[in-house]
C-alpha cells in the first residue's frame, strides 16, 4: 500500500480526530476486522439453504433472489477498486466509520425487509460494504504493527476469509430446519453494529494515501460495469440456457471489461491498481494457484450441496460440510507455524493436492454418501486453507509493502470472479446438459478436479521455469517498506537466452537485535543500544528529564506552552514523538511528503516533527531535544519512553474538543494517567491543567523539587 502524505500550500496542520481508547492495540484491531468480514462472507454460503424461504416470504422468484445474491457479490468484488480510490483521497479511518454505517443500515434493511426492494438494496450494501473494509481495515493490521504479529494476522484473514464462507452451510442449515430467514440477518445486522462500535473504539486518524494522486473513473468505470454485467450474466443461468443473450451476452462483455481493466491498469503510467510489478515468477505463480483453487473448490462445494439436497434436510447438509471447517481452522494453526519459514512455498502445493483429493473423494459417487462427502469436504477444507490465503502473501511478499492495499484489491477483484462466477456456470450444465444431473455433476466435477490440479502444475513449472529455489521470506525489511520480502525472478528466466540467473531468494533479515520501543529510543538518543532502562540522565544528575509527548497537534503545543509556565527554567526536558507505519500517529509538518508503508520515511517526518516539538520547548523554557520513536499503542510507548530515561514527569495534552472524534474517542492522556508510573502532567488544549490520577497532586511539588535538591516522590 502506498500512502503518500502531501501538505502543499499554506502552513496549515491538518486537525486530527481523537484516538479510540483501544487505539493501537493488535487484539481490538484483530478483532474489528473479524467483524468486518464474517457476516458478509458467512452469510454468502449461509444464503443457499434459505434462498427458497426468503423468496416465499418476500414474494420474489428463485431467479429475483439468485439474481439479488450475484449483483451483491458484484458489489463486493468491484467495491475493491473503488475502496483504494477513495482510500487516495479521503481521510482512510474516517472513511472505516462510514463504510461500516452503510454496513449496519444494510444488514437492518435485509433483515427487516418487508419488500423485495429492501432486500435487494439492503443485501447488495451488504457486499459492497464488506470489500471497502476488507481493503481499508486490513492493511494496517498488516503494516501498523511489528513484524511479529504477521504470523497472528495471517492466520486471522485465513479463517476470517475461508472459515467463515465454511460455516456458511451449516449455519444456513440450522436457519432452514426453523423455516425462518430473518433471525440469521439480525444476527448478521448485530455483528455489523459491533464492528461499527469496535471501528470508533479503535480509531486512529489516518491521511489520505496520495491527495495528489489522479482519479481514476475509468478503472472504477471499468470494474464496476464488468464486475455487474458478469455476475448478473452468471445468475440469469438459473432459469436461462447459456447461449440465451440475456445470460451470454452479460457474461462474456463483463469477462472482457475486466480483462480490459486489467490491461489499461497494466499498461498505465499512474495506475490506480499495481498490475505491473506483478509480472514476475512469484506473484504469477500465486495468482494462478489462488484464482484455480477458489474457483475449484467453491464449485465442487456448491455442486455436491445441489446434488444432496434432496436427500438430506438441511441441517444434517451443513453437518455433512462441517469437517471443511474444522479443516480450514487446522490449516490456519499450520499456516502460522510455517509462515516465516521457506516451507510456505511448499504448504501452498500441499494444499492444492488436498483440494484435488477432496474432489475426486466426493466424485467417487454421485451423488456421494455422507462418510465419502464427510471426508471430501475435510480435506478440501484442508486444501482451500492451504492454498488460497498462502498463495496470496506469496504474491504481497514479492513486492514491496507499500503497494500490499492496491495488490490486495486486483487479487481480490480476481478471486471473487473465480469463486463466484465459475460455480454458477458449472452448475448450469452440471444440471442441463443431460437433464440428469447426477451424469452432468460427475464431468462437473471432474472439471473441478482438472483446475485444482491445473493450478498446481501451472505453479510448479513457472517455479521452475523461473528458477526459483523457495526462499524464507525476510518479514522485518518487507515490513519496513522498502524491499520485497524476497527476490523474484523474471517470468520463464529460464528461456531467456543470454539473462544472468535470478535471484534465488531474499537475504537474511536484517538483525533487529530484539530491541523494543525503549531500545530504540536509546538508540536514537545515543547511536548505541542502552544498557539498562536507566541510562540517560539528566545534566544536574538527580532528575530525569521531562518528558513532552508531541504529535504536531494545538493540544500538545499547549502542553509544552504551559509546562514552561509551571516548571521552573531550564529543565531537561525530550520531546518525544511517536509515530508508526499506516496510521503515522502524528501531524506531519507543512510540506512534508512521505510513504506511510515505508518506515524510514515516516521515522524521517517524525523526527521533523519531533523537531519542531524541540523548538517549541526551547522557546518554552527547557533544554530540549527531540526524538521520534516508533511505537504501539502510543501511551505504552511514551510510558515506556519515560521509564527508560527515568523521567520526573511526563506532560501530555489533552483534546478535549466536541463532536464525534471528541465524544466517542478515547484520550492517550488518560491512559497514560491510568498506566504509568510517573507523574502525569495533562493539559488541556484551552491551556488549562486537569488532574486524572491521585498521583497528579505530587506532579507539581515533583517537578518544582529540582529547587530543593530533592528527587521527586
Amino acid at each position: 500500500m502506498s500512502v503518500a502524505v502531501a501538505i502543499p500550500g499554506p502552513p496549515v496542520r491538518p486537525r486530527q480526530w481523537r484516538s479510540g481508547p483501544l487505539a493501537g492495540r493488535y487484539p481490538a484491531a484483530a478483532a474489528m476486522v473479524v467483524l468486518f468480514l464474517v457476516p458478509y462472507l458467512g452469510l454468502s454460503s449461509a444464503l443457499q439453504s434459505v434462498t427458497p424461504i426468503v423468496a416465499g416470504r418476500l414474494h420474489m422468484s428463485l431467479q429475483a433472489v439468485s439474481l439479488t445474491s450475484g449483483i451483491a457479490n458484484a458489489g463486493y468484488a468491484a467495491g475493491t477498486v473503488l475502496a483504494v480510490q477513495f482510500a487516495q483521497h479521503l481521510p482512510q479511518r474516517r472513511m472505516v466509520i462510514v463504510y461500516a454505517s452503510l454496513l449496519v443500515i444494510g444488514s437492518v434493511l435485509a433483515a427487516a425487509a418487508t419488500v423485495p426492494a429492501m432486500f435487494i438494496v439492503g443485501h447488495v450494501l451488504q457486499g459492497l460494504c464488506t470489500s471497502l473494509l476488507l481493503i481499508s481495515a486490513a492493511p494496517p493490521l498488516f503494516l501498523g504493527y511489528p513484524a511479529a504479529k504477521l504470523r497472528w494476522t495471517a492466520m486471522i484473514m485465513n479463517v476470517c476469509i475461508f472459515g467463515a464462507v465454511a460455516a456458511g452451510p451449516l449455519v444456513g442449515g440450522a436457519q432452514a430446519s426453523f423455516h425462518a430467514w430473518r433471525p440469521l440477518f439480525w444476527i448478521v445486522a448485530g455483528i455489523a453494529v459491533l464492528g461499527l462500535a469496535m471501528s470508533l473504539l479503535t480509531f486512529q486518524d489516518a491521511p489520505p494515501a496520495d491527495p495528489s494522486a489522479p482519479k481514476d473513473p475509468i478503472a472504477v468505470g471499468l470494474a464496476t460495469s464488468g464486475s455487474v454485467a458478469a455476475f448478473w450474466g452468471a445468475s440469469e443461468l438459473l432459469t436461462h440456457r447459456f447461449l440465451d443473450p440475456s445470460a451470454f451476452g452479460p457474461l462474456v462483455g463483463g469477462l472482457a471489461l475486466i480483462i480490459i481493466l486489467c490491461v489499461y491498469q497494466y499498461r498505465a503510467k499512474r495506475p490506480l491498481l499495481m498490475l505491473r510489478s506483478l509480472a514476475s515468477t512469484i506473484p504469477v505463480a500465486g495468482i494462478v494457484v489462488a484464482i484455480c483453487a477458489a474457483a475449484a473448490s467453491t464449485s465442487a462445494i456448491g455442486l455436491t450441496a445441489t446434488v444432496l439436497a434432496p436427500h438430506y434436510t438441511p441441517l444434517h447438509l451443513g453437518l455433512l460440510y462441517l469437517p471443511e471447517l474444522g479443516g480450514a481452522v487446522l490449516t490456519a494453526v499450520a499456516f502460522g507455524l510455517i509462515f516465516r519459514t521457506r516451507l510456505l512455498h511448499y504448504f501452498v502445493l500441499t494444499g492444492m493436492v488436498f483440494l484435488a483429493a477432496g474432489i475426486l473423494v466426493i466424485r467417487a459417487a454421485v451423488p456421494p454418501t455422507a462418510t465419502l462427502t464427510l471426508v471430501g469436504s475435510g480435506l478440501i477444507g484442508v486444501g482451500i486453507g492451504a492454498s488460497v490465503t498462502p498463495a496470496l502473501f506469496l504474491v504481497t511478499f514479492s513486492l514491496r509493502s507499500a503497494s500490499i492495499q492496491r495488490v490486495f484489491a486486483i487479487l481480490e477483484l480476481l478471486r471473487a470472479v473465480a469463486a463466484f462466477m465459475i460455480a454458477p456456470i458449472l452448475l448450469h450444465f452440471a444440471t442441463t446438459v443431460t437433464g440428469l444431473p447426477t451424469a452432468a455433476m460427475n464431468i462437473s466435477l471432474w472439471i473441478c478436479f482438472g483446475i485444482s490440479a491445473a493450478g498446481a502444475v501451472v505453479g510448479v513449472c513457472l517455479y521452475a521455469l523461473g528458477r526459483v529455489r523457495p526462499p524464507a521470506p525476510s518479514l522485518d525489511r518487507w515490513t519496513g517498506g522498502q524491499e520485497p520480502a524476497w527476490a523474484s525472478p523474471p517470468l520463464l528466466a529460464a528461456l531467456r537466452p543470454g539473462r544472468a540467473e535470478s535471484v534465488r531468494g531474499a537475504r537474511a533479515a536484517r538483525a533487529s537485535g530484539g530491541r523494543d520501543s525503549t531500545g530504540r529510543l536509546a538508540a536514537a538518543l545515543t547511536g548505541r543500544p542502552h544498557p539498562n532502562r536507566h541510562g540517560v540522565r539528566s545534566r544536574d544528575d538527580r532528575l530525569g528529564p521531562v518528558v513532552l509527548g508531541y504529535d504536531g497537534t494545538e493540544a500538545a503545543k499547549s502542553a509544552i506552552a504551559e509546562a514552561g509556565r509551571q516548571l521552573p527554567g531550564r529543565r531537561d526536558a525530550l520531546v518525544l514523538t511517536v509515530w508508526r507505519t499506516f496510521n503515522v500517529e502524528f501531524v506531519p509538518e507543512p510540506g512534508a511528503q512521505f510513504d506511510a508503508a515505508c518506515s524510514g520515511e515516516v521515522k524521517e517526518a517524525a523526527e521533523q516533527t519531533a523537531g519542531h516539538g524541540a523548538a517549541l520547548a526551547e522557546a518554552a523554557g527547557f533544554r530540549a531535544r527531540g526524538v521520534a520513536i516508533e511505537g504501539t499503542p502510543t501511551w505504552k510507548a511514551i510510558a515506556d519512553a519515560a521509564d527508560d530515561q527515568d523521567a520526573s514527569l511526563i506532560v501530555v495534552g489533552s483534546q478535549g474538543r466536541a463532536g464525534l472524534g471528541g465524544r466517542l474517542a478515547g484520550s492517550v492522556a488518560g491512559a497514560l494517567a491510568s498506566h504509568s508510573r510517573r507523574p502525569v502532567l495533562i493539559v488541556r488544549d484551552d491551556g488549562g491543567a486537569e488532574v486524572h490520577t491521585p498521583e497528579m497532586a505530587l506532579a507539581v511539588s515533583a517537578a518544582n523539587s529540582i529547587e530543593d535538591g530533592h528527587a521527586p516522590p
